[in-house]
């Protein structure tokens, strides 16, 4: 880290108020948060976010917000694959509704399709029979008419 902080091989967990998830926007206190490269001999050029009050004023072992880079970076991914899981588990329960939902509208078209296939063959046998029995009659005359005549 830099001169501004002697915590520079700690986490930020250990700062109570300054305690943050992923990137922080402004500390507690309400100033706003700069990010900096670190000088120090075990952190050389770690980039770290820190209060930019705390910074300016040069304080040391402060509750102001105090957050390696990196450690932010991946909080914000571990956030990510989380809400992506959440979302991956929405798709999927929305694909299986819209599965049964299809399947539902399906079954209720087939239906309707088959009562109206089997109410047309009982209007065409309906009307073959009518056919038959006029054919039959004329058949029928036909044959009478044959037997007057011949």
């Amino acid at each position: 880290m830099s001169n501004l902080s002697t915590k520079s091989t700690g986490t930020s967990s250990s700062r109570a108020r300054g305690r943050v998830f992923g990137v922080p926007k402004r500390c507690w206190c309400g100033e706003a948060v700069v990010a900096l490269i670190s000088k120090s001999d075990p952190n050389p050029y770690r980039r770290y976010y820190r209060c930019s009050f705390a910074a300016t004023n040069k304080l040391r072992n402060d509750e102001h917000t105090f957050k390696w880079v990196d450690e932010a970076l991946l909080n914000e991914v571990d956030a990510l694959i989380s809400r992506n899981a959440g979302l991956e588990q929405q798709l999927k329960e929305l694909r299986t509704e819209r599965l049964e939902f299809d399947t539902m509208v399906y079954e209720k078209m087939e239906k309707e399709v088959l009562e109206k296939v089997e109410d047309g063959l009982g209007e065409a046998k309906s009307w073959n029979k009518k056919m038959m029995s006029v054919i039959l009659l004329v058949c029928m005359v036909m044959i009478g008419l044959s037997k007057v005549v011949g």
